[in-house]
């Protein structure tokens, strides 16, 4: 199969044509950060492979996180506590991950400075220790140091927080991206590798062969057109659905999975003008909560309460309570609800813990099953994507006696991170401000491409989303509908629902003139 060129479009009728009916190493399903990871991995060692998802790319899970790439602070408190060196290993892993995150794709994902408050005189010197021994662990990998904290630079850092409890604080360094944005970049750098993917392409049943499960029976989700596709190796990436297909599989298999919601909110209110977020330690029921800078607004959150599965979470009056109720003991000027601008709940996958008393208190670490040939990858976070997928397909090719090569993805660089920087900024640097920088966040390198695709005029006044990017998105990012540009090439659904409004009249008009595999596109809000 020919990989993409930079140029080529990525068109879903193509990519269909060059799946349906096919025989591949590597068939991932489900496109979220683990599977496009696995996806990546796979062409890295010279497989061939196609990746399917029952929706869009990132839909799921993979675009609806707290947006941090972490070593995972409180994972080495409780390393400490309970004397477990797992833990402390997966920190430590996590660490060097985080790293490499932030370098495949700099235009996506940053470093981040995190202000934790403290009460108590003891929680000073508690916390800088632990925070020191997170700074040792990075090693080499290290982004930066952290600190003690003066309650000046508290309320430097938020002006409403209410300091008057607070001793001081401790500051650390982590990283922050943009998560569907970094996925959709990882997928199409997976086509110009030579992979091919396809998404609203829904599983049906699998294939099984003398050997275990050698393909999956498909329905596209636009024509109703019903395929197979085959090979070798067929990997379950869906995350919190990962038991359902593992019982297409295995009907006797010991069903593993449970899942959380998260549920964030967005303000427009300017919490945080330095730029640096602030991590709560102390909640309610024992959780933390996050004030973290975003796009030009400021991102609250998470919950992390039992759910049930769905397509499409909703955020409920009584998590956005919580959050509010939460954030507000700490702030002098109370966040209000008619300041929230877009509120949005995803679902965590979990492996079931049946020793676990509550959510919060299950593991998050990866595993990898087989089960009848169907190798599953569940568990795990964003910022372990790459040696997740490494452990998965090194026991892919074991499990399925594959022929590849070592994996190669420790240097990888995705799309926008690829080409000459200098010369892409100086291709937009005639742009209105806000324009220039909208488009190096999300396309970086190829910000300039996009402006070959139509007008730089903005859609809406007042926003930074213009013309040009809609036959970008189309031609080049496999956007289908309307919900694919505003919610996860474009994140104004996730950031401001009454410009996501406003936008989708542009948006929706824009794909009444195109058309996928022969027939119109169904424009979903």
């Amino acid at each position: 199969m020919s990989a993409l060129s930079p140029n080529q479009s990525w068109r879903r009728e193509e990519q269909l044509a060059q799946i349906a009916g096919q025989s591949f190493d590597v068939l991932v399903i489900g496109g979220g950060a683990s599977g496009a990871g696995v996806f990546l991995d796979a062409l890295s060692r010279g497989l061939s492979a196609a990746i399917i998802d029952k929706q869009d790319f990132t839909a799921g899970t993979s675009s609806r996180s707290t947006k941090l790439v972490h070593g995972g602070v409180r994972y080495l408190e409780q390393a400490v506590k309970e004397l477990d060196l797992s833990k402390y290993t997966l920190v430590k892993e996590a660490l060097a991950e985080r790293r490499r995150m932030l370098e495949m794709a700099p235009h996506l994902a940053w470093k981040l400075n995190l202000v934790t408050p403290v009460k108590g005189w003891f929680g000073l010197p508690y916390m800088r220790i632990g925070l020191g021994v997170y700074d040792f662990l990075s090693g080499s990998q290290r982004i930066g140091e952290s600190r003690i904290e003066s309650k000046a630079t508290l309320s430097s850092v938020c002006p409403d927080l209410d300091v008057k409890p607070l001793t001081g604080g401790v500051s650390y360094f982590d990283g922050q991206f943009d998560d569907a944005r970094y996925g959709i970049s990882m997928v199409r750098t997976g086509l110009e590798m030579g992979g091919a993917a396809l998404n609203y392409c829904a599983v049906t049943d699998l294939i099984h062969s003398d050997t275990g499960v050698s393909g999956v029976s498909c329905v596209d989700r636009f024509t109703g057109k019903t395929f197979d596709v085959h090979a070798k190796a067929v990997v379950n990436c869906t995350g919190p659905w990962t038991d359902e297909l593992r019982l297409k599989a295995n009907p006797a298999c010991k069903p593993m999975m449970t899942v959380s919601s998260g549920v964030h909110l967005v303000i427009e209110r300017d919490l945080l003008p330095e730029g640096r977020g602030i991590l709560i330690p102390e909640t309610e029921d024992g959780r933390v909560l996050f004030m973290l800078p975003w796009l030009g607004s400021t991102l609250i959150g998470t919950t992390d309460d039992e759910a049930r599965l769905t397509d499409n979470p909703k955020a409920s009056d009584a998590e956005i309570d919580y959050i509010l109720r939460t954030v507000n003991s700490w702030l002098t000027k109370p966040v209000q609800r008619t300041e929230v601008t877009a509120a949005w709940s995803g679902l965590r996958p979990l492996v079931s813990d049946p020793e676990a008393q509550s959510t919060a208190s299950v593991t998050r670490d990866h595993v990898v099953l087989n089960d009848n040939g169907l190798i599953s990858l569940t568990g795990g976070k964003w910022t372990t994507w790459r040696k997740m997928a490494e452990d998965c397909m090194d026991k892919v090719i074991e499990a399925h006696s594959l022929k590849a090569g070592p994996c190669n993805t420790l240097d990888l660089r995705l799309v926008g991170a690829r080409g000459d920087r200098q010369q892409a900024m100086q291709a937009i640097r005639h742009l209105p401000e806000s324009i220039r920088e909208h488009l190096w966040q999300c396309y970086g390198d190829r910000a300039a491409q996009v402006l070959s695709f139509g007008s730089a005029e903005p859609l809406v006044e007042g926003a930074p989303y213009i013309e040009a990017e809609l036959g970008y998105l189309f031609d080049q990012e496999g956007a289908c509908t309307a919900e694919d540009i505003l919610t996860r090439r474009w994140r104004v659904a996730m950031l401001n629902e009454q410009l996501a409004d406003r936008l989708g009249e542009k948006v929706k008009v824009f794909l009444e003139g195109q058309t996928c595999n022969g027939s119109k596109i169904a424009c979903r809000a």
